[in-house]
């Protein structure tokens, strides 16, 4: 029987790997070796792709891949490559594609079979142990394959070449011959509306995912339109988001996504990259409309990604937390039984929470009925009429409740923690974390951020090749994806609002002239995501350029973000350049692409409206100053940009003629720019405030 002990996954880093190195399966990681092994050989390849906070993963895991008789039959006829799809997004994204125009859908766990050049023939995600009604077994599968794979190469051979060659021809699109204008914004801004769910909020139905981009999207153009419709879909989405189950009730933060149309069931994984937009869309929604309860989510996000997320002593944020302690369970760390909000509260209190979070002796959890996903259902009004208890007590009940259940949630085992730092998303939360800092106060935030930023400039930056894809254990590894160096860079433009460190400026602007010289395709325009020459492997050597939301704002989107922002800030129009060419590129796919293209639209807006700038001049210590900058962060415009220039650090040269004029007044003072306007400067914070909201507004 063809078993193993041990496989080649002792010394990989990934925990997702680690986890699988005592499975019976002869595993190899992603390697040219394998790929050798398979041609030598001449045996298809059993690709696994999944990650260590995925449930579904862990459960093929289980029931397959630590199965003798399974095992058995890979090592016998298949070479087996087991990847993470945190670790390597290339490769995931890569035979994603190839997977979906095979079967129609994707996810993970994703299992693809391949030829030993790389090329997908056939794939699914989960297979079950036994077959099913509607789905063989994965020992059926595993078998079949073979048969097929022996007695078909021809066809083999031609199907995968006709499936690589479809999807290596996705990036052929010729640019737009026409600039997008705002009429492209407001086109796709309709189509979107199609799609909302006025009675959950967000768009479509199960699985219900959240789409950030649309929310800040809706957000800028109600600033300028005040059409209602487009906040009533902000607001109602942030409200039933907030108030469901995708919501952790008791320890703050997003789990990934909904399975039900109602927001009520997660799948329970949390993301540092979901929880780091949705703070970004509670915070502008917050600033737009003064609603206090989009602040305190905000504030429980930020307190779940410091408690579980934080690296306290080092620095960074880390990847994810779990679903799951086990395979057996489904969210339980998360979840309550009736019995157990009995055993934790006061008998008051239990009463209260049980209508508040609808707790009752039958759950919403298929795998174990007992147990209650938390979700408001009833507000404190509506308990105390109930009751006939005062509002006021009711709502000292429910803080005093959830204390409790925070304090017994802690005694459980916790789901693994990922600790990679991955560039992107540290990126994205290090961008995130400094919008709190603006709109809230908090100088914990902002400090967290920075020290984040600079141990990554310091471990995983190198200034010819820009930012690598994730510090493990101290080390860099792997080289960084075009997405690493672009929500990096954001991360670096960011920074320097907060500081005023034209370091950080130069940073970014090194950045984007990385991204320019391996990146971007000179023949037709757009980033690539990844560099020329990776691999060797065929799949890799087809560059695809990204620009659907998934959901984080598409590598395409960020980028045009980016340049476009140094161009407003240094009035270099080389940057200017390839922010249109990119827009032109994506012009007509992102139309098709609609809702999945929301921040390509948003670019776009921040691309036609030239962000208000304010220029705040003067010493960064003088508190003046510093309530200049507060006002200047405090109230909401689409797209705002704040510079703090101090005499004594800055380096004006190397920003825009506009704001090296500003640069020349008499310190303390602010000015607003907008378009091609700017006001007049100002050192009270009251006229600051006024000609942020109203100068240059339309």
């Amino acid at each position: 029987m063809s078993i193993v002990k041990s496989n080649r996954l002792a010394n990989e880093t990934s925990p997702y790997l680690r986890s699988a190195v005592h499975q019976p399966v002869d595993w190899y990681p992603w390697c040219e070796e394998a790929f050798n092994k398979a041609k030598e050989l001449d045996r298809p390849v059993l690709l696994d792709v999944g990650a260590v906070w995925c449930h579904w993963c862990h459960v093929i895991d289980r029931e397959s891949y630590e199965d003798g008789e399974i095992a058995r039959i890979i090592n016998e006829n298949f070479i087996a490559i087991k990847v993470d799809r945190d670790e390597r997004p290339d490769i995931d994204k890569r035979y994603q594609q190839a997977v979906s125009a095979i079967t129609g859908q994707g996810g993970w766990p994703l299992t693809a079979f391949l030829t030993p050049e790389g090329k997908v023939f056939f794939g699914g995600t989960y297979f079950p142990p036994k077959d099913t009604q509607n789905l063989p077994s994965f020992r059926t599968i595993l078998n079949r394959v073979t048969e097929y794979y022996k007695n078909n190469r021809e066809k083999v051979i031609d199907e995968s070449s006709r499936i690589f060659q479809a999807l290596s021809q996705i990036n052929e699109l010729e640019p737009s011959a026409e600039e997008p204008n705002i009429l492209s914004v407001d086109k796709a801004i309709d189509s979107m509306i199609g799609l909302f769910d006025p009675v959950n909020g967000g768009f479509g139905g199960a699985p219900k995912f959240p789409h950030y981009g649309v929310i800040e999207l809706f957000l800028a153009r109600y600033f300028e339109t005040k059409d209602e419709e487009l906040l009533n879909v902000v607001e109602k989405t942030l409200t039933e988001m907030a108030e469901g189950g995708i919501y952790d009730q008791i320890g703050g933060g997003f789990h990934r996504y909904s399975v039900d149309a109602q927001w009520i069931v997660p799948h329970f994984e949390k993301m540092s990259y979901d929880n780091s937009e949705h703070l970004k869309n509670y915070l502008l929604t917050y600033q737009a409309t003064g609603n206090e309860f989009y602040r305190r989510t905000a504030e429980g996000i930020i307190r779940f990604v410091t408690d579980v997320l934080s690296d306290d002593r080092r620095g960074g944020f880390y990847g994810s937390q779990d679903a799951d302690i086990d395979p057996q369970d489904d969210g339980d760390y998360f979840t309550w039984t009736k019995e157990e909000i009995k055993e934790t509260l006061s008998p008051d209190e239990a009463r209260v929470i049980s209508l508040y979070y609808n707790v009752y002796s039958r759950g919403e959890m298929r795998h174990n009925p007992a147990r209650n996903v938390l979700f408001i259902d009833m507000y404190p009004e509506k308990i105390a009429e109930r009751l006939a208890m005062p509002s006021d007590k009711v709502r000292e009940l429910i803080e005093s409740g959830q204390k409790k259940l925070i304090e017994a949630r802690k005694r459980r085992p916790a789901p693994c923690v990922d600790m990679t730092l991955y560039a992107n998303w540290n990126g994205m939360t290090i961008s995130s974390f400094l919008q709190a800092y603006k709109v809230l106060g908090d100088d914990k935030v902002r400090d967290s951020a920075l020290k984040a930023l600079d141990l990554l400039l310091q471990d995983c930056f190198r200034d010819e090749s820009g930012f690598c894809h994730a510090r493990v254990n101290g080390d860099a590894k792997l080289n960084g994806l075009l997405d690493d160096q672009v929500k990096m860079g954001l991360a670096c433009l960011d920074a320097y609002e907060v500081s005023g460190r034209t370091d950080y400026l130069e940073t970014a602007m090194r950045v984007a002239t990385i991204m320019a010289e391996r990146f971007w395709d000179r023949r037709r325009g757009g980033f690539f995501d990844i560099e020329e020459g990776t691999s060797s492997v065929r799949t890799l050597k087809s560059r695809i350029k990204p620009i659907q939301d998934d959901p984080i704002p598409s590598s395409n989107s960020s980028a045009i973000l980016l340049f476009d922002k140094l161009f407003y800030l240094t009035d270099d129009h080389g940057y200017r350049k390839y922010a249109q060419g990119a827009l032109k590129y994506f012009a007509r796919i992102a139309e098709k692409y609609g809702l999945y293209a929301a921040s390509y639209f948003l670019a776009l807006h921040h691309h036609l409206k030239h962000p208000p700038q304010v220029v705040v001049f003067g010493d960064s210590h003088d508190p003046r100053v510093r309530e200049l900058l507060r006002v200047s962060w405090s109230y909401y415009r689409p797209h705002k940009l704040v510079i703090q220039i101090d005499p004594a650090n800055s380096k004006v040269e190397i920003l825009s003629p506009t704001i090296r004029e500003i640069a020349k007044l008499k310190p303390p003072c602010a000015c607003l720019c907008a378009g091609t306007s700017c006001a007049e400067p100002t050192d009270d914070p009251a006229a600051l405030a006024k000609t942020i909201r109203s100068f240059g507004g339309r």
